[in-house]
């Protein structure tokens, strides 16, 4: 039986990505300057992050069982099964709305199959796990197979990451304000990751961005496997 997957646009993916990689998508609305939209182009988006570095502010809310239903009945409608992989739990609501969604529409299409996957990653790291995911359906795998292989293989992707501003992890909460204001001073860059459980690390700090970006090649060096041919999301 056919299935699609179903993603959120914590992917980070260019718009042409989902197009390519056939995916049915449910996009995190952003709020800027006082608009807050859901679907937003490349142009948006830069425009966005420049006003970011200006100092402006942005925020994100989570996708809602609503928004999630909407999607994933449109599959459901054609006669077709769904796999939902969701943005972390450990930093969303996201995929707690998709399950409540599963739950309800389950009720509605009693002979459809919907299969709902805490990826426990982000950015990146969750578009590299979407990535191969589509790979195995395209190799021919069923739904469960597929099911099956993320929930086998979501705990081997590494995310390592570097952010250049502290003060948009103190508006997160995660280090305090005079943390932010000294780093800042200090050029003070944090090494960061995603653990096992889906939550954002703090693992070291190092000053300069440079040596920040060394950290991250370092990290990556460390946690390959050896011979292995890895894809790499950057």
């Amino acid at each position: 039986m056919a299935f699609q997957i179903v993603t959120d646009t914590c992917c980070d993916f260019p718009q042409q990505f989902y197009t390519d990689l056939s995916l049915n998508v449910v996009p995190l609305a952003v709020t800027y300057k006082g608009e807050t939209i859901n679907t937003y182009t490349e142009q948006w988006l830069q425009d966005m992050y420049n006003g970011l570095r200006k100092g402006e502010s942005a925020s994100t809310c989570a996708v809602n069982p609503t928004q999630w239903a909407g999607v994933i009945e449109s599959v459901l409608a054609k006669g077709e099964d769904v796999l939902v992989l969701s943005f972390s739990s450990g930093l969303s609501t996201t995929y707690q709305s998709a399950v409540i969604a599963a739950d309800e529409l389950k009720e509605q299409y009693p002979d459809r199959a919907i299969l709902v996957c805490d990826t426990l990653c982000a950015s990146m790291c969750q578009g590299l796990l979407v990535w191969y995911t589509c790979k195995k359906r395209d190799e021919g795998l069923s739904l469960d197979e597929v099911y099956q292989w993320v929930e086998d293989h979501k705990q081997n992707l590494c995310h390592w990451f570097t952010v250049d501003d502290l003060m948009f992890l103190k508006r997160g909460g995660r280090v305090s304000a005079a943390t932010a204001l000294v780093g800042t001073m200090l050029q003070i860059k944090p090494v960061l990751h995603v653990d096992h459980e889906g939550h954002l690390i703090n693992v070291s700090k190092v000053r300069g961005r440079k040596a920040a970006l060394d950290a991250l090649v370092k990290k990556m060096k460390d946690t390959m496997l050896p011979g292995e041919n890895d894809t790499v999301f950057i």
